[in-house]
């Protein structure tokens, strides 16, 4: 463990170590950078936008006893990823990682992977909050939520997102601090309003074991593994802690920490939530036929009233636009960190921070502005959207693996940094990657039977196309990607003693 008085000086003494030179502002603390990761967790953005996914494959059962097992998995691997960011704590975090553990094609392909998800997140979760939008203009003013209608929604959701984030990382770390506690009070208010203003609630033994396939497939040992990408899907973006660590104070175990600490706090917080939705049905056939186009719009509807629903869906929607800021956070200092080190087009102008605020200006808008693109779809395909933002988990989740594979074949080599697992460390981080490796084939089968051009699942496509072009982008720049090697104690000294 680093000194209790470590000061920012020492952690930009160690980013020099690593062969980068501070531009950031280190202004976020240990809570903050736990907040960052809690927030794009977002039980009350995943669970809630994926309910209906998660009524439909395998029913209560799967969601509860899913949830409960895909968060014991999650926590493993966030805890192998944790250890590495220990030891390389840099904005570029898990590329960095990859980077320096297996060389630059490894660096290479794990960042076009986790800059693809993250950008991802940013469109599913800000689609996702303007469909929430809808749901509550529907019940309010019977505002009928087109996809023109939803996209624009959408489009000042981005604005919203990428204006906030413009004003500095200050600013983003206090929303972030804010938005904790509001999911957590958000699950309290949610849960409380289920549990005690309904006079009638589905029974535990239905909740826990009531098992449901509107998939058309019939073996439910598929069917069930299919339903754990609600969980999944939930827990991804954690990795932002990382991203974070030049802005965050003693980063080598703030980070790290803010990994462990927003999996698990998620995995007890959403247990409760999707218990006390699952409670509260009234109509379960109704749930999913909701006019309203949100399933918990219609729970909260059946359960409480309009009065009642709208609130609850405004707790939901803040909480989904604190999320989404956080992912765009997560996100700009992704592009930031790349281009710093040649990877995308443009790099020089992607890597600009402003001096005024110490934050990647340009790097914001590209993020916002690519996750605008990828929602284009969305206007005339939901099938088609619902395969791009798929790339959220299929760029992110083997991008987690990545660093921890890598650093299990570097054996005794790994210098670890002062967050280690010690013994622990080999076994959790085996089990990491397997459980990546069977989580990767889950997201890529197909969801639906018969599979037709409307329900084949086109999230493989998705990214098989995004690393061809990575690929084909690698052959013609990669010579310019060049993250710095570690530099010697003395060298570091002498750069700090002339700048």
């Amino acid at each position: 463990m680093p000194p209790a008085h470590a000061t920012p000086n020492s952690d930009d003494t160690q980013l020099r170590r690593l062969g980068y030179e501070p531009k950031l502002n280190r202004r976020m603390g240990e809570f903050g950078n736990f907040a960052i990761s809690f927030s794009v967790i977002s039980i009350l953005s995943g669970c809630m936008t994926l309910f209906g996914f998660g009524l439909n494959t395998g029913g209560p059962a799967v969601m509860l006893w899913g949830w409960a097992g895909v968060g014991l998995m999650v926590i493993l691997v966030g805890m192998a990823l944790a250890e590495v960011t220990s030891a390389y704590p840099t904005s570029g975090a898990l590329y960095f990682m990859a980077h320096r553990l297996g060389g630059p094609r490894w660096g290479w392909a794990t960042g076009w992977l986790n800059l693809l998800g993250l950008v991802g997140g940013i469109a599913g979760i800000d689609y996702g909050a303007a469909s929430f939008v809808g749901a509550l203009a529907n019940l309010q003013w019977g505002f009928e939520p087109t996809p023109g209608k939803l996209f624009l929604i959408f489009m000042v959701i981005l604005v919203v997102h990428a204006g906030l984030n413009l004003r500095g990382v200050r600013l983003v770390s206090v929303l972030n601090s804010v938005s904790v506690w509001w999911h957590l009070g958000g699950v309290v208010v949610i849960v409380g309003a289920l549990m005690i203003v309904p006079s009638q609630h589905q029974d535990t033994s239905w909740v826990f074991t009531h098992f449901v396939n509107n998939t058309g497939w019939t073996n439910p040992v598929y069917v069930s593994c299919l339903g754990l990408l609600l969980a999944q899907y939930t827990f991804s973006g954690y990795d932002a802690s990382a991203h974070m660590s030049e802005e965050t104070t003693r980063a080598s175990v703030s980070a790290a920490r803010g990994i462990v600490r927003a999996i698990w706090v998620s995995w007890i917080a959403g247990f409760v939530l999707l218990a006390g939705m699952l409670y509260a049905i009234q109509d379960y056939a109704g749930t999913i036929g909701s006019a309203t186009g949100v399933p918990p719009a219609q729970i909260f509807l059946d359960a409480l009233g309009p009065n009642g629903a709208k609130a609850l869906l405004a707790v939901v929607i803040v909480a989904q636009l604190f999320c989404g800021n956080a992912e765009t956070a997560a996100a700009s200092r992704m592009v930031f960190a790349f281009s710093r080190d040649g990877a995308l087009p443009g790099s020089a102008l992607w890597s600009r921070v402003s001096p005024r605020t110490g934050t990647p200006v340009a790097g914001v808008w590209l993020a916002v502005g690519a996750a605008l693109v990828l929602a284009l779809p969305s206007l005339y395909s939901p099938v088609a959207y619902g395969a791009v933002t798929a790339i959220n988990v299929l760029g992110m989740t083997p991008a987690y693996a990545i660093p921890v594979y890598l650093r299990l074949r570097k054996g005794k080599a790994f210098q670890a940094g002062p967050w280690t697992l010690g013994r622990w460390s080999r076994p959790i981080g085996i089990v990491a990657v397997c459980w990546v490796a069977v989580v990767t084939v889950l997201f890529c089968l197909p969801q639906a039977y018969p599979v037709t051009s409307d329900t084949f699942n086109y999230a493989p496509v998705a990214l098989l196309v995004a690393l061809v072009g990575a690929g084909l982008w690698w052959l013609k720049a990669g010579r310019s990607y060049n993250p710095p090697v570690q530099q010697s104690a003395e060298l570091t000294e002498l750069t700090g003693s002339v700048i």
